[in-house]
């Protein structure tokens, strides 16, 4: 192989302008594009295209089929989702984050000995928000019915042939699914043998999911039948599963389990159609969920970076990793100390983390030589002319952090659990509708709700127990945790530029933020800009398990030069190395020159993308 290394460099140098240099091509639509985390679910999205849906239909359909196929998640999780109104112009929130149960408080926790709620069981789930999400999307803003739009979820849930990477993580699942009756039935066919997960293209089905999503076509067909309006006759679906037989199941099956879920938990859960948070970035407006999720993180980064010359440093070189590592922790820190529930006191000081001119104070923290391992949250409330109410608690957190060795090592049960990763779902339609969603929860190995086929959600881990850690994400019943889960829209000229989102943790908006910038700072085409090499810090508390944190620790891709290798190793840095490092991410551009849609998906997964 050596010796013909220069002539396979002559190949590349000599590829003529506008050949392909991605390893998978861009897509190209006129008419609509659908991406998502498997490419059965992809189809799921063109096959609903095809009927005359438009992109909130189809959007719906892959979310619905990613959940079936536990695309790392299940119909029990949450669902997040930014949509552009094409007939108003306006960006619009969908909040169907489930809530902490009845009898979930940090004394439960603590008296069991648990420093954050556990990261699976039944302990572990708050409400389920994706079916009600789902629901809430289609009824406002879709054209099809729920029986249209769950068909290809209900031919897969009559069974499918299972892919290796699922397949595979059930049987590594296997002893703590076996803990759980109802998922050892559905997910261990071969129960007793060496193998007891099915194997990689085995027809997988899910009769008791095929079961529950009939009901909620039939609550639909018989409020139709009834000269209810197609918005009302979803709405009756949406009531069957919170309020009706469906709700009663989890209920019952979840307690039966050791689970808190009551079913007043389920009546009283509502999804929130929110007005989301934006800043603007070189004339380009970016938007992102509230600090219910990370997504303000997104926001904050760019704010800082506006004061820096990125292009000229060049792409991934030392002083550009540098640069926007050090920027997405100083974000990062407020994240883990400010952001929460709006919905419950104490009030977030957005408006001040938001504020440019916070941005430039702490731009100016960087030290262009060295990372500061020790860096903490900041005081956004001067910028909103006010007072801190936790500046004792931020001046104790900052001499802990003083005294606090910093840990060592990368090793793969941390990156497991700060990597751990869910899907995502892009779709945009000629109309004008752009839909950007990462829904998520109850992913494997998921406790199974009794006869619903339904995978509960392990979202409370992501709660604090203790106002130290962040006073505005603390544990209480009926509140949302702060969550890792952050699509993202970007406008330019008022009109859709790129919609984005990406699985992994809390490497998400490190992820998105690079891919923006891969489009704006430095040109890149959407699948060079998802494909390219990106870098991960782990300088924030991960959101998951006890919640650790590596400060210094960055990931970089295996191809960086030794000399960039050398100098981040002089700033301080704890490397290691991957060979995919590109989220995975999934993107659409929209180009006005030519009226059609680019679009982009990650070779790092089985992501998967189809246009028209």
């Amino acid at each position: 192989m050596p010796r013909f290394a220069p002539y396979l460099l002559l190949l590349l140098v000599c590829l003529p302008a506008g050949a392909q240099s991605t390893q998978k091509p861009v897509l190209h639509g006129r008419h609509w594009m659908a991406i998502t985390g498997k490419p059965l679910a992809a189809t799921a999205g063109a096959l609903t295209f095809q009927k005359g849906g438009n992109a909130v239909d189809a959007a719906c359909a892959m979310v619905a089929a990613t959940c079936t196929m536990w695309d790392v998640l299940s119909w029990g999780g949450e669902t997040q989702a930014l949509i552009y109104n094409p007939h108003t112009g306006k960006v619009i929130g969908i909040n169907a984050l489930g809530v902490a149960p009845t009898g979930a408080t940090p004394e439960f926790y603590q008296s069991k000995n648990m420093a954050f709620p556990p990261a699976y069981g039944p302990l572990a789930a708050v409400t389920p928000g994706t079916p009600g999400g789902l629901l809430t999307m289609l009824a406002e803003y879709g054209t099809l019915s729920l029986q249209e739009v769950l068909a290809p979820a209900m031919q897969l849930a009559d069974g499918y042939p299972i892919e290796a990477q699922t397949a595979n993580a059930i049987e590594r699942g296997k002893d703590q699914i076996k803990e759980w009756p109802y998922s050892k039935t559905v997910f261990l066919p071969h129960l007793g043998e060496e193998r007891e997960a099915p194997e990689a293209g085995e027809i997988f089905k899910q009769a008791d999911l095929r079961a529950t999503l009939q009901k909620l076509v039939d609550a639909e067909q018989q409020a139709l039948k009834k000269g209810k309006s197609r918005k009302e006759a979803i709405y009756a679906a949406y009531d069957r599963f919170y309020k009706g037989d469906i709700a009663k199941e989890i209920a019952r099956s979840t307690q039966e389990q050791g689970g808190l879920i009551t079913t007043k938990d389920l009546a009283n859960w509502q999804v929130k159609i929110e007005e989301p948070m934006m800043t603007t970035y070189k004339g380009i407006d970016v938007y992102k969920l509230s600090q219910w999720t990370q997504g303000p993180v997104l926001l904050q980064t760019l704010n800082i970076l506006e004061n820096f010359d990125l292009k000229g440093m060049g792409y991934n070189s030392a002083q550009y990793i540098h640069t926007v590592y050090q920027a997405m922790n100083l974000a990062f820190a407020d994240r883990d100390f400010y952001y929460g529930d709006p919905a419950f006191a104490p009030e977030e000081p957005m408006q001040g983390l938001l504020s440019k001119a916070y941005a430039k104070e702490r731009a100016q923290l960087i030290d262009p030589d060295r990372n500061d391992p020790k860096i903490g949250p900041g005081d956004p409330y001067p910028f909103e002319d006010k007072q801190n109410p936790y500046a004792d608690i931020l001046k104790e957190r900052g001499q802990a952090m003083l005294q606090t060795p910093l840990p060592s090592g990368i090793d793969a049960p941390f990156l497991d659990g700060f990597l751990r990763g869910t899907t995502s779902v892009e779709a945009a339609d000629a109309e004008g509708w752009v839909v950007s969603i990462t829904p998520s929860g109850g992913w494997i190995p998921a406790c199974i709700a009794g006869k619903t086929g339904v995978g509960l959600s392990q979202r409370m881990q992501s709660f604090d127990l203790d106002a130290k850690q962040n006073p505005f994400n603390v544990l209480e019943p009926g509140k949302r945790p702060r969550v890792t889960l952050t699509p993202s829209l970007a406008l330019k000229d008022g009109k859709p530029f790129l919609s984005f989102a990406v699985q992994g943790g809390d490497t998400q908006d490190q992820n998105l933020l690079q891919c923006f910038l891969n489009v704006v700072e430095f040109g890149m085409n959407v699948q060079e800009a998802v494909e390219a090499a990106n870098f991960n810090s782990y300088q924030m508390h991960s959101s998951f398990d006890d919640h650790p944190i590596k400060p210094g620790g960055l990931t970089l891709h295996d191809s960086t030069p030794f000399w960039i290798r050398k100098e981040l190793r002089e700033k301080g840095y704890q490397l290691d190395y991957d060979d995919r490092t590109s989220g995975p991410i999934n993107a659409i551009y929209f180009d006005r020159e030519h009226n059609s849609f680019w679009g982009g998906s990650s070779n790092h997964g089985e992501d998967y993308g189809i246009g028209w």
